[in-house]
C-alpha cells in the first residue's frame, strides 16, 4: 500500500476467501464472486448475502466491485445495495487488444 498498490480480495465469499484474510492481509477491497451476482433476479439469498459482504466492507472501510454483471437489474440492486463498482458483460463482452485500443484513441 505504500507504493501506491491496491490490493483486492478476488472471488470473496468462495473458497479461499475465508473472513480469517480480512484480519490478516492488508486489502483494499473485495471482489464479490459472479456466482452471487448470477442469481440475484430469482434468488433473495443470494441478494442477502450479497448486502451482507458490502455492508461488511462498508464497515471495514473497503470498496467493492462485483463480478460478471449481464444485466440492468442486477446492476440496479447491486447500485441500490452501495456496491462501488461492477465489472461484466453488461459494459463490454470479451474483445480483441485492436478493439480495446480502439476505445482508447481518439477518432
Amino acid at each position: 500500500q505504500q507504493l501506491g498498490v491496491s490490493i483486492s480480495i478476488d472471488d470473496f465469499g468462495i473458497e479461499y476467501s475465508s473472513l480469517n484474510r480480512l484480519k490478516t492481509l492488508p486489502i483494499n477491497r473485495l471482489k464479490i464472486d459472479q456466482q452471487f451476482v448470477r442469481e440475484i433476479e430469482v434468488s433473495s439469498k443470494d441478494r442477502d448475502i450479497i448486502r451482507i459482504i458490502i455492508n461488511l466492507a462498508k464497515s471495514l472501510g473497503l470498496k467493492v466491485i462485483a463480478e460478471g454483471v449481464e444485466t440492468k437489474a442486477q446492476l440496479d440492486f447491486l447500485k441500490s445495495a452501495g456496491c462501488d463498482d461492477v465489472q461484466g458483460y453488461y459494459y463490454y463482452k470479451p474483445q480483441s487488444p485492436e478493439d480495446i485500443e480502439s476505445l482508447f484513441i481518439d477518432k
